[in-house]
């Protein structure tokens, strides 16, 4: 008789960064970010840019307010945002298209092996929600937390110990999945076995994470 029961997994819970693992956004938002700047009469390096990576909205808000200071504006962080966010708005990314190879197959794997699916990332709450829900995987989540709801974003494990707060579960029992320097330091200060899906264009180190993989799927057959 054919055996067809569904491997088991080790953690109770996995716990997913957005930006860069869910989707493949870092690279568009980098491009993005250098071609409102060029339209506001500023330059940045891709260095400049790709510095910007894994790091929270509330840095990326003071970093622009720098940027446009150099075309001599004298912008605040919310005004700096808006005029950001109008120009944005008329330049939409298509998210369905940027979401990464694998991650259907290993949320509907992980669901199959009962386990229980977060989000933490550092993007806004709103900005979380669409990008899931154009993506049509919003309701895979048990639970979205955004790093705008704290103090401190990565790399302060904060975000994370939030979320094991609200699954009730220790760090043994969950790991999280991951690919900026930021977001794995604050997975391993938060105590959790951290998978960081391979990433080699930013020039960050994932040498402190637990994993490497090169597709979010493959945590499916990870040997833990």
């Amino acid at each position: 008789m054919q055996n067809n029961a569904v491997p088991a997994f080790p953690f109770k819970a996995v716990i997913f960064d957005m930006d860069g693992v869910i989707v493949d956004t870092e690279m568009a938002y980098a491009y993005e970010t250098r071609d409102f700047l060029a339209s506001q009469g500023v330059t940045v390096s891709m260095e400049e840019l790709y510095a910007q990576v894994g790091r929270s909205h509330q840095d990326f808000c003071e970093t622009l307010v720098d940027w446009l200071g150099r075309a001599g504006e004298n912008l605040g962080t919310q005004e700096a945002l808006a005029r950001f966010d109008a120009w944005e708005d008329s330049e939409p990314l298509d998210y369905a298209k940027l979401l990464n190879p694998g991650v259907r197959e290993a949320l509907e794997g992980l669901a199959a092996r009962g386990v229980r699916l977060a989000v933490a990332s550092s993007s806004p709450l709103d900005n979380i929600h669409q990008v899931l829900t154009e993506c049509e995987i919003l309701d895979a989540f048990e639970f979205v937390t955004s790093g705008e709801q704290f103090v401190r974003s990565k790399p302060d494990p904060e975000i994370y110990l939030h979320v094991l707060d609200a699954l009730g579960l220790s760090a043994r029992e969950c790991c999280c999945v991951e690919d900026s320097a930021p977001g794995i330091a604050a997975g391993k200060a938060a105590g959790l076995t951290v998978v960081a899906k391979r990433e080699e264009r930013f020039g960050f180190s994932q040498d402190e994470a637990d994993y490497v993989v090169d597709r979010v799927s493959d945590i499916l057959t990870l040997e833990f």
